[in-house]
């Protein structure tokens, strides 16, 4: 499905894929060491494919569609080298975190510069809405990080608590990847925040899919260690969904493993989640935000752009990995 997709803006994706590369070059060599092993272990580039398909389908016939991708794909790599240090994670898309196989600091100041040079790319589109777009974005992915930080290890957070922290730090960069395209390609406020619309239903469909996988997929598939959020506490929704309606036994086990984090009670806590029915409930509330995401595509031009970016929220909700 992915490959598929990518095929409809097959001379642009090259395009994007050779701006990543040159776009991070510096005189510094540990830059480019940690810049290129992250980008080049790989990705389905789905928020940076997103702009290729709405500038497209709006009829955008310049090339700063190329930089405005590679600004998105920038600010997403970034917010993975921060976040594995904060979550001291060891293992992504299938091999070592940069953290891991360099150090902390050196993971932090590369993410540094990574999103340094997206907005230099920024300014050389020199378009002031998408500039406040992607400044607000920033701000929101940092908001994000902190609710989760504050709500990591406290087995009372909800479903709404859960839901403003995927909005922030997940949702918002595939939506900033929609606005910031229709904004490029001059389209009307009402096409622009229906896209905005789109693209927070399709990332937090991604997020919730992922949380899924943290208890469903495998490490081989998914590329990272399966439990990885319940190893930081993190009380996301198919933990939150189980603690409500799962047993007093099934309740008490995993509020003291979010408070406690760790991996010793796995197998049990999985079996609570499968049992209580939290997996289907989380897969559902995904499936809702799809059928939302896909209704606001209604009023966009019928061509195969938008059926891409109806096959990229359909591929957010059906992916394994």
């Amino acid at each position: 499905m992915v490959a598929h997709i990518q095929q409809i803006v097959a001379g642009d994706f090259a395009a994007l894929n050779e701006s990543v590369v040159s776009q991070l070059h510096s005189e510094v060599p540990l830059i480019e060491s940690i810049g290129h092993y992250i980008i080049d272990a790989g990705g389905k580039r789905m928020r940076p494919v997103l702009v290729l398909l709405t500038s497209h389908n709006l009829g955008y016939t310049g090339q700063d569609h190329i930089g405005l991708a590679t600004v998105i794909e920038f600010l997403h790599t970034a917010t993975l080298l921060h976040d594995d240090v904060v979550d001291m994670s060891e293992m992504r898309r299938g091999r070592p975190t940069a953290n891991t196989r360099w150090d902390n600091p050196s993971s932090v100041l590369v993410g540094d510069f990574i999103y340094s040079r997206a907005f230099e790319l920024l300014v050389n589109i020199g378009d002031m809405a998408i500039m406040d777009v992607m400044a607000s974005t920033t701000n929101r992915i940092s908001e994000g990080e902190v609710l989760q930080l504050v709500n990591q290890r406290n087995p009372r957070a909800t479903e709404t608590d859960y839901m403003q922290v995927i909005l922030n730090k997940t949702a918002i960069l595939f939506a900033a990847a929609c606005k910031s395209a229709a904004i490029l390609a001059g389209a009307d406020a009402h096409i622009r925040e229906s896209l905005h619309q789109f693209g927070l239903q399709v990332g937090l469909a991604f997020q919730l899919v992922d949380d899924v996988l943290d208890y469903s997929g495998s490490s081989a598939t998914m590329g990272k260690n399966v439990g990885d959020d319940l190893a930081e506490g993190k009380p996301t929704l198919p933990l939150i969904y189980t603690m409500q309606h799962g047993t007093d036994a099934d309740r008490a086990l995993i509020e003291k493993a979010i408070t406690g984090g760790g991996l010793e009670q796995l197998d049990a806590i999985m079996e609570a989640v499968i049992r209580s029915g939290a997996l289907d409930y989380t897969r559902h509330k995904a499936g809702e935000c799809i059928d939302t995401a896909l209704k606001c595509l209604d009023c966009l031009p019928d061509n195969e752009y938008r059926n891409g970016l109806a096959q990229v929220a359909e591929a957010a909700l059906n992916r394994d990995s």
